[in-house]
């Protein structure tokens, strides 16, 4: 079988933490025929690509309690596996990339069933359920942090980071208005906000203001309060499609601590202010962030401690003192590794070379 013949389903829904990489890999496959698994009325509908084709299946999470939902939920789940399976033999795929979530499960055990090659990528420091459940049955789980493989032993793990969107990969322009010596605090609680970190960052802004930075919020589309800050130097909006250039050109994020996000961080050398999501699984993002709180390129609070008066006094003294700024940002950097996406390609590449000889031997 030719390379240039190799189809690839690509699962991954929900969020930009899923997403993003995998469309990062896919672009690094233009040789392959990709198709796309996600679910309807998710963020995939707007952000996959038009080059890969976007099948969707009927999968949720398991709730905790048992009730009768759970078994429409059961019942969808086996009905999305052999739904997967169908795809997979329609399209005569070749190999399984997914990045976890409850969309992973179908896939990986459609491809178990098909007998073809699996991936899962996991990007968190904590693996999810998915990943700890299922992970035996892939050929290799691709880690985004080296430590994840201590929770992940009976799978054969390789750390290769989490890949970023090609954008990063070189400078972006901005269409904001900016000064070229103006401090610039960037807020971004991810890809659906986070109205708790906003009410904190609205009662510190005008001090940070006073001094003479710039604020460049990103509130998320689920807060009432979004507009109540006016300054001729705040900027407030639901979300900007370049954060490539954005993170480029903060000074400063204050943020979420998504595997995503903090690989995007390291990618252009932004030193932050993390305030790890409460009610993530397992408390994964306070793992996540505290490599970057350990390595000096960030400040890690938790949010039940943080207040706006600690907030204020933290990023104020960054101000006064830039060069510490440019120290954490030097750390951030170092942090990077910047062919993640390529080393996802190359295994890839691989297993499907190797499938493609058993089934000529």
């Amino acid at each position: 079988m030719a390379s240039s013949s190799a189809r690839l389903l690509i699962a991954a829904s929900g969020t930009g933490g899923h997403l993003f990489p995998a469309i990062a890999l896919a672009q690094q496959l233009p040789e392959y025929e990709i198709e796309w698994l996600g679910t309807a009325n998710r963020l995939e509908t707007s952000l996959v690509p038009d080059d890969y084709p976007l099948n969707t299946i009927a999968v949720e999470g398991f709730q905790q309690r048992l009730s009768f939902k759970t078994l429409k939920i059961i019942s969808g789940f086996i009905g999305s596996i052999f739904q997967t399976q169908k795809l997979l033999k329609e399209h005569q795929i070749n190999a399984v990339f997914t990045t976890g979530g409850y969309i992973a499960a179908p896939a990986i055990l459609a491809a178990r069933l098909q007998k073809i090659p699996a991936v899962i990528h996991e990007s968190n420091y904590i693996p999810g359920k998915v990943t700890r459940f299922l992970s035996r049955w892939c050929n290799i789980v691709a880690l985004g942090c080296a430590g994840t493989a201590q929770y992940l032993p009976q799978a054969k793990t390789i750390h290769v980071s989490t890949p970023v969107r090609p954008q990063f990969l070189t400078l972006q322009s901005l269409d904001l208005d900016l000064p070229e010596d103006a401090i610039v605090i960037l807020v971004v609680g991810g890809s659906q906000g986070a109205v708790a970190v906003n009410q904190l960052v609205r009662k510190a802004a005008n001090t940070w203001l006073d001094m003479g930075a710039y604020i460049v919020h990103l509130t998320g589309k689920n807060d009432p309060e979004a507009d109540s800050l006016k300054h001729p130097q705040y900027i407030s909006m639901p979300f900007y499609d370049n954060m490539a250039g954005l993170l480029q050109r903060a000074n400063l994020a204050i943020s979420r601590a998504g595997a995503g996000t903090l690989t995007e961080l390291a990618f252009t050398g932004t030193p932050a202010v993390l305030i790890p999501y409460p009610y993530a699984a397992e408390d994964h993002q306070t793992y996540n962030a505290q490599e970057f709180g350990d390595a000096g390129a960030a400040v890690v609070y938790q949010q039940s401690v943080l207040t706006a008066e600690i907030l204020t006094e933290q990023v104020c003294q960054w101000l006064r003192s830039p060069e510490q700024l440019q120290e954490m940002a030097n750390k951030a950097k170092a942090l990077a590794i910047t062919d993640s996406a390529e080393r996802l390609a190359a295994i890839i590449r691989d297993l499907v070379k190797r499938q493609s000889r058993s089934y000529k031997l």
